[in-house]
């Protein structure tokens, strides 16, 4: 199907269960430990043997010779397979470093073997066996000290923007400001870690693996092993967590492959969590410089926002400029940013890449020109609305209520007490009130499913989507019983292999849209051959109760499908809607601090986010990925931040003993609510992405408010109270 006309009144806009707060079809595996998650699958007629990788001790050079005799020797071990051993071997597509393979080592921790054992304690015993000699190689390691250094990306990839004369509206502007923020790197932290098995029959590799995107790691897989893409099944029905960091495939799934492949029997291999942030991916650190011009009254007329990120040789930048080129009007604007490299771990997606660490500067960056013009932050937002892509005027947006969701969140938290900077106080606590903006562009990817009827009337839907949380299951499902008038029990959903038809897969908020205007898509062929075979006039045949009825006819699913079923299947793919309009979502969020006057402890008390994000095809799982972004958020703001060694190249708290993520005690109460929107522009649906919308702002609201409590501004994430304590007002 052909994604090219806004789409119309379709049997989507019935919601008798799309759009219906319906628990996770999922919800009792995954609560009573059923759902088996990659590295439980079991057959009790396979013996599985474990791998245990090991690490690399420099961050870069070359390794000069492996010792692993004592290693071999050790209990229990089957075989250690070593980097040398498989020597060079093609990179994926989507991967900046290599996995495995060579003798060059690229980054700290990159794998440079594998031990198999009898036992996961065995494997971990005899990789510390391992002994390898390196030539050491000097490496860039610091964001600071690189930039200056750093290059202008490829134009056709990430150019400059630039709509006016900046510098001239700067320079005469009556109000400007100009300011530097950083945000550091910042690891994914998912609660399961990068796990995979592996078993080889013949030479075909099948591998149960926890995975985002099937299609690309199975053909990326394929291409490190230097194997035919259909000798690979891949399977990922259930995954703990990614948030970016499982989009592409990781060495766990090749060290399997390679291990089981050593040793004839299927292989068990687990990053270990102090291994995954230096050999996996993290977001890359920034440094941005935002500068602003505005008249008296507070419009925008100069706005520039330049950004600084690193990575390794044919790495990728941190887009943190791509909100500053839509969100505020402002005839006069620039946008640049620049690559340095750095021989740190591969910097790469993480929960919305680009939006997420650049409102963390920019809308701290409107909180202080709006300060210095002398307008309320909220109403300055709303003075700074536009309807148009700013660079390009001709191109409206598809849907925008950024003043509405600024609005009614502003009421709804009580937006009117919030006070001149350090006025509130309860007991020892300074209170405060912060805003931002939220922004994401809304992207879709084509997406295939197949969907099936059979004589039971079960309709049972087949694609390659995962589920990482997000609720896949429950709208795919919901999806398909709208389509073809049944109710939710009478759908099955599988998900996450290779054998079913090619899936957006999930990341950058792309996900539910674009599987669900799949599923769509295959009813649509269903539907059609169900008509075609009653000989019933598809343009009034309706599904109904079980039941597929036109005129006055009607004939029970069940009996339609036959002995033998029905099947309908096809891919949505998308036209030129995405260039005629742009298509973003929008939200506010508001947060309420409290900062111990004495030590500079913050503590949030509550949170609100208000989404305008298309139809929400499930408002209890649409909730749910927004409440965990904010908590992420929260992350990000007050303590999330990889240290780096700048002598060695590597992050030093490598753990979450040392990583210090949100926990429950740092949640107050969260409050979602979602704008009534449709957008027939963005799909079949006529819904959007949320999952990564609900944190793009969230830390820059805490920033402000942290701000508004204390009257100490800090441009550097993440607001640990040594940036605090000393601005703080004397004790009482």
């Amino acid at each position: 199907m052909q994604f090219d006309k806004p789409a119309t009144t379709n049997p989507i806009d019935n919601l008798k269960v799309v759009g219906q707060p319906i628990h996770r079809i999922d919800g009792q595996l995954k609560t009573t430990g059923r759902a088996m998650y990659a590295y439980e699958w079991h057959d009790p007629n396979m013996r599985y043997a474990y791998g245990y990788p090991v690490g690399a001790a420099i961050a870069k050079g070359r390794i000069t010779s492996m010792d692993v005799s004592t290693a071999k020797k050790a209990p229990g071990v089957l075989a250690v397979v070593t980097t040398l051993d498989v020597g060079e071997r093609k990179k994926g597509t989507f991967n900046t470093a290599k996995l495995f393979g060579g003798d060059e080592v690229q980054h700290y921790h990159q794998t440079v073997a594998v031990v198999v054992a009898e036992s996961f304690e065995q494997a971990r015993a005899a990789a510390a066996l391992v002994k390898v000699d390196y030539a050491e190689e000097k490496g860039a390691y610091d964001l600071g000290q690189a930039k200056d250094n750093a290059v202008k990306p490829d134009e056709s990839q990430q150019p400059d923007t630039a709509v006016g004369d900046f510098d001239a509206a700067f320079k005469s502007a009556p109000v400007t400001l100009d300011a530097t923020y950083t945000t550091p790197d910042q690891s994914h932290s998912m609660m399961e870690p990068h796990a995979s098995i592996a078993a080889w029959s013949g030479d075909e590799l099948t591998v149960w693996t926890s995975s985002q995107m099937i299609d690309w790691w199975r053909t990326d897989l394929a291409t490190t092993l230097g194997i035919d893409k259909e000798k690979v099944h891949l399977m990922s029905p259930f995954i703990g967590g990614g948030f970016g960091g499982k989009l592409f495939l990781r060495a766990d799934a090749v060290l399997a492959a390679f291990g089981a492949k050593a040793v004839g029997r299927p292989v068990k291999v687990a990053l270990p969590r102090p291994l995954m942030p230096n050999n996996t991916t993290h977001r890359p650190a920034t440094i941005q410089r935002i500068r602003i011009g505005t008249e008296r009254d507070g419009k925008i007329t100069a706005i520039a926002h330049e950004s600084w990120s690193g990575d390794q040789p044919g790495g990728q930048l941190e887009t943190a400029v791509n909100q500053t080129r839509l969100l505020y009007a402002g005839a006069n604007r620039m946008t640049a940013m620049r690559l340095a490299t750095l021989h740190l771990p591969e910097g790469n997606a993480m929960r919305a890449p680009g939006e997420a660490p650049g409102l963390m500067a920019l809308e701290i960056a409107i909180d202080e020109i709006a300060e210095k013009v002398g307008i309320d932050p909220v109403q300055f937002r709303i003075v700074n609305d536009t309807q148009v892509d700013p660079e390009k005027p001709q191109r409206p947006f598809s849907q925008r209520n950024l003043v509405g969701c600024l609005t009614l969140g502003a009421e709804r938290f009580g937006w009117g007490e919030r006070g001149r900077p350090g006025s509130r106080r309860d007991g020892n606590w300074l209170v405060g009130m912060g805003v931002a903006a939220a922004f994401r562009n809304n992207l879709v990817l084509p997406s295939g499913a197949r969907v099936k009827l059979d004589q039971e009337g079960v309709v049972t839907v087949e694609t390659d989507m995962t589920d990482i949380g997000t609720g896949s299951y429950t709208i795919i499902a919901q999806t398909a019983a709208e389509m073809m008038g049944v109710t939710i029990d009478k759908v099955a959903v599988q998900l996450g292999d290779s054998r079913f038809p090619v899936s957006a897969g999930s990341g950058g908020q792309f996900g539910a849209n674009s599987s669900t205007s799949g599923v769509y898509a295959a009813c649509v062929k269903l539907r059609e051959t169900i008509a075609k075979k009653l000989g019933f006039n598809s343009e009034d045949i309706v599904f109904e109760n079980g039941e597929v009825r036109s005129g006055n006819r009607s004939v029970p699913l069940a009996e339609a499908a036959g002995p033998d079923g029905l099947v309908g299947e096809d891919t949505i793919k998308w036209g030129e809607l995405t260039e005629t309009h742009q298509q973003s979502t929008f939200g506010a969020h508001f947060v309420e601090v409290g900062v111990d006057v004495a030590t500079g402890e913050s503590r949030i008390r509550r949170m609100l986010a208000v989404c305008a994000a298309g139809r929400i095809l499930n408002p209890i799982t649409a909730r749910s990925q927004v409440i965990g972004a904010m908590t992420m958020g929260a992350g990000g703001a007050l303590s999330e931040e990889l240290a780096v060694d700048t002598r060695r190249g590597f992050f030093v708290n490598h753990d979450l003993a040392s990583y210090e993520v949100a926990v429950h005690a740092d949640i107050p109460h969260q409050e979602v609510i979602f704008m009534d929107e449709t957008d027939p522009m963005s799909s079949p649906m006529k819904a959007k992405g949320v999952g990564e919308l609900g944190l793009c702002g969230v830390a820059a609201a805490i920033a402000n408010a942290v701000y508004n409590a204390t009257g100490v501004r800090v441009r550097h994430y993440p607001l640990t109270l040594d940036k605090l304590i000393g601005g703080l007002p004397d004790v009482a």
